[in-house]
């Protein structure tokens, strides 16, 4: 793997757009914006346009938008793509901006692009599996609905009651079920997407199988706005599954935590969820939500089936823990027991941002043979660097979220915390892994981004670009 930071292609570089607009031009593209938008979909008030400048992350630059839109179709997204291509604005799509790399900040003199008010459900067929949807409708909604229809759609973000499925396919989202059912990407099986001169491409299939020219759905999957405005998206459903029963394990160490996950995926079992939390995160959770996890444990782990022999494979993954070195192993009672479980996994990363004034969120994913290698090493960080490092993992993908806590008002700590965010990416793609599972490169990962795909890498992912949006104009500065 080549590290070099910072490798320059030789393909055509990308055009950057009008970094800042003057009055005159805000007033021009306000006219033309109008021109094809009812009234309420433009926001142009500088107090209200702010709000719309960031998402969740921390250390990321964001500029100021010129105005705001909430486009209910397509056709008033094609007119924003238009007119910002005529004008040479810059255009910044956003969901519930519920994203932690930045993704989603506003560029100086942009059009920020909301879509959470394109947020219908087009379709549930149950024969086909299919749902079809517009990017605003919210994960959890979509869940709910097609759950009544007695189908499954498996992707579940830990802020699944407020991300949208449009912001879930920009940054090629995961969750906790990802052990079983994997992410994002495998769900997408077509898209309608607005280019940045605004024409609309059509994208993949509503079929189960379809192998027709290159996988252009694949690439819109995890582009983060840069390539296009994805405005209706043809999503997989699976049956839905019996209900799933969870157990709790505690362990005295990360290291042993990470060597039952081990055994469990090595003995063939596939939970519908396994996952990590270290003491920080478990005492974090405590104090926040009040759920009486084990404090005293160095490393809980959940395990869940969604199984018809649910309580039998329970039962295996029990004496797994036992045999790698688990002080207790407890089984949910019952279903309501288990979903307690797995909504006190959900609200560990708001509990350890609790903790202290801020916080940066990793998302480095290793193999799961090296697992207890990152905890380790995270630990190890957290002493060099004298901070509270907590980590919540999907540990059954190797998927983990360390939590850099700091003040950012003690310009030490802060300094330290960025060293210590920056060390723990090292660390795991020094292990084999990836600088993120799920969470996106927005801003913050950028630089690493050219470290983990090293000089050929990036240079095709430019060129990539460049072949949809040579005029620089969807989501500047991002990803590279």
């Amino acid at each position: 793997m080549d590290d070099a930071p910072s490798a320059q292609p030789s393909a055509q570089p990308i055009a950057q757009p009008i970094a800042q607009l003057t009055a005159q031009h805000i007033a021009r593209l306000t006219a033309r914006l109008r021109e094809g938008l009812p009234s309420e979909a433009l926001l142009t008030d500088p107090q209200v346009t702010a709000s719309y400048a960031t998402d969740m992350a921390g250390f990321c630059a964001a500029g100021t938008p010129a105005v705001v839109v909430l486009p209910r179709t397509v056709e008033q997204v094609q007119h924003v793509l238009r007119t910002a291509h005529a004008l040479r604005v810059p255009v910044v799509p956003q969901g519930a901006r519920t994203g932690l790399s930045g993704a989603a900040n506003a560029s100086d003199g942009c059009i920020v692009l909301s879509l959470v008010k394109m947020d219908r459900i087009l379709e549930i067929n149950t024969v086909d599996r299919i749902a079809v949807v517009e990017p605003g409708v919210v994960n959890a909604v979509l869940s709910r609905a097609v759950a009544e229809q007695g189908l499954y759609y498996p992707p579940d973000p830990s802020s699944w009651e407020q991300c949208t499925i449009g912001g879930n396919i920009g940054t090629a989202s995961g969750g906790l079920c990802c052990v079983k059912y994997g992410v994002t990407a495998e769900y997408v099986l077509g898209l309608d997407v607005v280019l940045a001169d605004g024409r609309l491409l059509r994208t993949g299939r509503r079929t189960a199988k379809g192998v027709a020219g290159y996988d252009l759905t694949r690439l819109f999957v995890g582009s983060e706005g840069s390539l296009g405005v994805v405005v209706q998206a043809v999503l997989a459903l699976r049956p839905a599954p019996p209900r799933q029963l969870a157990l709790a394990a505690e362990f005295p160490s990360a290291a042993a935590a990470c060597a039952a996950v081990c055994a469990v995926m090595e003995a063939g079992l596939t939970p519908s969820l396994l996952e990590l939390m270290d003491h920080t995160t478990v005492r974090a959770v405590n104090a926040l939500g009040k759920m009486g996890l084990p404090e005293t444990t160095e490393a809980l782990l959940l395990a869940a089936f969604d199984t018809p022999q649910a309580s039998a494979d329970l039962a295996a993954v029990g004496e797994l823990c036992t045999a790698a070195g688990a002080t207790a192993v407890v089984p949910a009672e019952d279903e309501a027991e288990s979903e307690l479980l797995l909504q006190a996994r959900r609200m560990s990363l708001t509990a350890l941002d609790a903790l202290r004034p801020a916080t940066m969120i990793d998302d480095v994913c290793v193999p799961r043979s090296r697992l207890a290698e990152m905890l380790d090493g995270t630990a190890a960080i957290a002493r060099t660097y004298d901070l509270l490092i907590g980590v919540c993992a999907h540990a059954g993908d190797g998927n983990t979220h360390p939590v850099v806590c700091f003040d950012p008002a003690d310009e030490d700590e802060t300094r330290r915390a960025r060293a210590s965010f920056d060390e723990i990416m090292a660390l795991g793609l020094a292990l084999g892994g990836t600088i993120t599972g799920e969470h996106g490169v927005g801003v913050l990962k950028k630089e690493w981004l050219a470290r983990e795909l090293g000089p050929v890498g990036l240079e095709m992912q430019r060129a990539v670009k460049h072949a949809f949006d040579p005029e620089g104009l969807l989501n500047p500065g991002k990803l590279f």
